[in-house]
């Protein structure tokens, strides 16, 4: 699986964008996708990940209310829609795929596939 993120920009505090990560591969439907971030000196952090089936969604506390992550597997393609976004929001955005029975959603080292990141920017 290769995924390719884009989307990411500028933006004002309290204004929206919309990530994408397009992934190639017939098996994209059977993983669960996430992403995370990872703002300048600090260690990449988990967002939101979202179930295969895109049944199942979590969110991390510091997003939960604002971020959607949504996937449409005839597209191959999962988004995630971040809405009131704060300066602290602001880093790299990473997709990641992770294969059925791949361990925990929320660590890192359960997702098999990253992609090469989208920046985010939001001024205040």
């Amino acid at each position: 699986v290769q995924l390719q993120a884009s989307g990411g920009g500028l933006v004002q505090a309290g204004g929206s964008l919309r990530l994408s990560c397009a992934a190639s591969g017939r098996t994209f439907s059977t993983y669960s996708m996430g992403w995370f971030r990872q703002a300048p000196g600090k260690e990449r952090e988990f967002v939101a990940v979202i179930s295969w089936s895109g049944g199942r969604t979590y969110y991390a506390d510091s997003v939960e209310g604002r971020f959607t992550i949504f996937r449409e597997n005839a597209k191959n393609t999962v988004y995630l829609q971040m809405n009131s976004l704060k300066p602290e929001d602001a880093a790299v955005y990473y997709c990641a795929a992770t294969p059925p029975n791949g361990g925990s959603y929320f660590r890192l080292s359960s997702y098999a596939y990253w992609g090469q990141g989208t920046q985010v920017t939001v001024s205040s």
